[in-house]
């Protein structure tokens, strides 16, 4: 993590960065796929986790939790029952890391057909810390939380 990442890190809050993630997420469709691609990223990210390894992958969970915990009391039980979920969707799906990986790739393709109707390019680009701020986005729209658009 470069040093500027770092400082960023350290002092956004959740509205700061939900505005950030909000900017390139204006568009309702691009919105849409991504209440759907995100949580479908995410729960495919665990199941390639955990066919290859539980402990790590549980361990990697945990300190996602922490950066979430770090920014929000409510976000983080919200993440952490919502991996819970993931989860149980991976007993119910005992998919091996192939189809996990499809899952993965098909969902990003969504993803960035969204981008593109949206006409601006994924926040991501300008910093990977955004890759956890997707979900976090989600979430905060799933709970009925609005925020300020940017």
């Amino acid at each position: 993590m470069s040093r500027t990442q770092q400082k960023r890190l350290s002092k956004l809050t959740l509205e700061q960065w939900l505005s950030e993630y909000s900017v390139s997420h204006q568009n309702l469709v691009n919105k849409k796929i991504h209440w759907l691609c995100v949580p479908t990223i995410f729960v495919s990210l665990l199941g390639m986790g955990m066919s290859l390894s539980v402990w790590f992958t549980l361990v990697l969970s945990a300190l996602v939790l922490l950066f979430y915990m770090r920014l929000s009391t409510p976000l983080f039980l919200a993440m952490g029952m919502f991996i819970l979920i993931c989860l149980s969707v991976m007993a119910l799906l005992p998919w091996g890391f192939k189809v996990w990986a499809a899952v993965f790739v098909v969902a990003w393709i969504g993803q960035f057909i969204g981008h593109k109707i949206e006409g601006k390019k994924p926040s991501f680009f300008e910093d990977l810390q955004f890759l956890l701020i997707g979900p976090a986005w989600v979430a905060n729209s799933l709970m009925g939380r609005k925020k300020s658009q940017a």
